[in-house]
């Protein structure tokens, strides 16, 4: 089977059914070489602000240049998701939505991590997930998280149920999948 890479348009397709189509402020979190960002930008439009964050300091910088060429609502960040962080010129945590595109799978610990960052974005906002179902553990998924575990820890970070928006078979194995939910204004567990 021939290796897919999959394309910005790929990419607009897959979230087209997760991101509203309005400004907003935005991080993509594990953004690597940015085709998900360059979604997000087309999907939301020139006036939204997009956070591409990575913590490969190299990758980061190639956003950087593309986004002073193309798109200057586009603000590179190198950083570890998983940790903390800050997102230069934002004052409090109050984003529209994240994107976490291909990144959850390599957190072992995933609910804290969740839960810290679902506190980014506010009451109504949108945390849009995108990873594998059925695919056994791997080097590059070592920790799968199929449908149906997104929806326990949405539950327990404070986030609605995740809604399956679009799927899609990858020539990497498994089925990807596209799962947006809300941060709850009101949470459960006293979380967010």
């Amino acid at each position: 089977m021939a290796r897919f890479r999959m394309d910005t348009r790929d990419a607009v397709t897959l979230l087209a059914g997760a991101v509203p189509r309005e400004a907003g402020t935005w991080a993509d979190l594990g953004a690597g070489t940015g085709t998900f960002t360059r979604a997000l930008v087309e999907l939301l439009g020139p006036n939204a602000r997009i956070y591409a964050v990575d913590r490969d300091a190299r990758l980061v910088a190639a956003l950087a240049r593309w986004a002073e060429r193309e798109a200057p609502n586009v603000i590179a960040v190198a950083a570890d998701f998983t940790g903390a962080f800050d997102l230069p010129g934002l004052p409090a945590p109050q984003l529209d939505g994240i994107l976490l595109a291909n990144a959850l799978h390599f957190v072992s610990d995933t609910e804290p991590v969740l839960r810290r960052l679902a506190k980014w974005v506010r009451p109504g906002g949108r945390v849009v997930v995108i990873e594998y179902d059925r695919r056994a553990a791997s080097r590059w998924v070592p920790y799968p998280i199929p449908p149906q575990r997104l929806a326990g820890l949405a539950a327990s970070v404070g986030l609605s149920a995740p809604a399956v928006t679009a799927t899609r078979s990858s020539a990497f194995g498994g089925t990807l999948y596209v799962a947006a939910a809300e941060r709850l204004v009101v949470s459960p567990r006293g979380g967010p």
